[in-house]
């Protein structure tokens, strides 16, 4: 019984690619996972600024049967942009005969009253109001 371990080498065998050829995959697979990650934060920088709307405000909404078209979210986005650039955490936005308050900084509609229920209303604990 022989207790040696025999080695026996092994012929290198030269890749098929060459060294430029391995740079330009290399960069290939960089240029899209840059791509990719461009789009992911994108998405999440879109996702960030869309608006949210709060359990207590979607009952408000539904309970006053308020209707909000795209095109109305699109401005009521716009009018959260606009206080968000002043600063404001907390706004008032008055769109048409809706009010939303909004909180500013997290994008949620807090609560939304409609034309009916303004009247002799006060709003609290907000630091700004856009009219739209």
């Amino acid at each position: 019984m022989d207790n040696k371990i025999r080695w026996q080498p092994q012929p290198i065998i030269p890749p098929k690619t060459t060294g430029k050829q391995l740079l330009v995959e290399a960069e290939k697979i960089k240029s899209a996972e840059a791509t990719k990650f461009q789009e992911i934060l994108k998405d999440k920088m879109l996702e960030e600024k869309t608006l949210k709307f709060s359990k207590h405000a979607k009952q408000r909404i539904k309970s006053r049967n308020i209707v909000i078209s795209e095109n109305d979210l699109l401005k009521i986005n716009m009018a959260v942009e606009k206080a968000a650039e002043k600063g404001v955490k907390d706004s008032l936005i008055l769109f048409e005969d809706i009010a939303f308050v909004v909180s500013v900084k997290n994008r949620i509609v807090i609560t939304a009253v409609d034309g009916d229920n303004l009247k002799e209303n006060v709003f609290t604990n907000i630091d700004g109001a856009v009219i739209v």
